[in-house]
């Protein structure tokens, strides 16, 4: 990183690579695209992991971490982290928030004039409990001070932007954008076992996931259908549900508790799976990339009817949507697409079509440039 360079873009969010989640995903693949596209990128984020440096280039774009003196459930405390934003984004042509993020109003507010975009991904949902009402209100009005002082907002869909808490704050500057999707292309069954039924989940090991829901649901197929389940459940912020998985799991030898699966053998995973699952329960799940991963593979997905979620199935009919938290549904969804496949041609380039990471950050691209009456790229 140079002294003191002048960027394009600003980015700012709590986690960012190598922790992996929808978010952190999210924003690296439009940050690297965009640096892709001749932009100068930082990032901006929490200093979560140690071993990580401060300082780094990740393909191509600069990420700078602030320093982390304490852990609140799923956030962080980093005293530096706005200071640091503020720096550097009054210098830049934008800045980009990635939302969920606490301190996301004080660095709206505190830009001095550089225009702001936020992607708001989700709503907090927490346990009950008053400590947790307290922060989830914090929260909430620290976002819709931020969507009220942005020049754009960023959703991964109307369905989703409608039913949010923080509806009103988003007022006339939003735009519907879906999470940018890597291509996966190009690997070998590797993970199957046998002809069978195979249905993968893909994500963290945490409680909004439902994967109680999906083990119980597959249990009912036949013997010779499998299930696979990766996804982290060892660093996990907030904490990991996988002791209730294996519960619900039982000892099932159809069933296989991946861990996290490494982007290298990601086509390999999806190349192995007959149907998708993404079971989410609640509000913090407002998209799901990995299922549209999948589909752009030709895997259909089954996903839970809740706002946003089921958007990407409604919208390209690949896949089935089923009411959440309800294993009979998974199961009957599951055989369905088991007795009656579906194209996995035509469902895969539809997908492709909508979400391919190249198609979505150009369209992040045409905005920011709207936003600023200017061109961004090089001509």
């Amino acid at each position: 990183m140079s002294p003191d360079p002048t960027y394009d873009v600003v980015v700012a969010l709590t986690y960012y690579a190598p922790y992996v989640s929808g978010v952190t995903e999210a924003a690296r693949v439009t940050a690297e695209g965009l640096v892709a596209r001749g932009l100068r990128v930082l990032v901006i984020a929490g200093h979560h992991d140690p071993r990580t440096p401060v300082r780094e280039r990740i393909n191509g774009v600069d990420v700078l971490r602030t320093r982390v003196v304490a852990r609140i459930g799923k956030g962080i405390v980093s005293p530096g982290f706005v200071p640091t934003v503020l720096r550097w984004g009054r210098r830049a042509r934008l800045v980009h928030l990635h939302l969920p993020m606490l301190e996301a109003g004080a660095i709206a507010s505190g830009l001095r004039g550089t225009p702001v975009v936020t992607t708001y991904q989700c709503d907090v949902t927490l346990p009950p409990g008053t400590f947790n009402r307290v922060q989830v209100a914090v929260l909430d009005r620290s976002h819709a001070l931020a969507l009220r002082r942005s020049g754009l907002v960023l959703v991964t869909s109307e369905d989703y932007a409608r039913s949010s808490r923080l509806a009103g704050a988003m007022r006339e500057h939003v735009q519907a954008v879906p999470a940018p999707a890597v291509d996966r292309s190009g690997g070998t069954p590797r993970f199957r076992d046998g002809d069978g039924l195979h249905v993968g989940f893909l994500g963290r090991i945490v409680e909004e996931k439902g994967l109680e829901y999906l083990v119980r649901g597959f249990r009912a197929l036949g013997p010779d259908a499998r299930l696979l389940i990766g996804g982290d459940f060892t660093k996990v912020a907030g904490g990991s549900v996988v002791d209730r998985v294996r519960a619900a799991i039982g000892g099932d030898p159809r069933i296989s508790l991946l861990g996290f699966v490494p982007d290298a053998e990601l086509p390999d995973f999806y190349a192995s799976l007959d149907v998708f699952a993404l079971p989410s329960v609640n509000s913090l799940e407002a998209f799901g990339l990995v299922q549209v991963e999948a589909m752009m593979q030709g895997v259909p997905a089954v996903a839970t009817d809740l706002p946003g979620v089921r958007m990407p199935v409604r919208d390209t009919g690949f896949g089935r949507v089923v009411p959440p938290r309800d294993a009979e549904a998974i199961t009957s969804a599951l055989l369905e697409l088991a007795d009656a496949p579906l194209d996995r041609e035509a469902g895969a380039r539809e997908a492709q079509n909508r979400y391919l990471d190249r198609v979505v950050v150009d369209r992040h691209v045409a905005l920011f440039e709207e936003l600023l009456g200017r061109r961004l790229t090089p001509s």
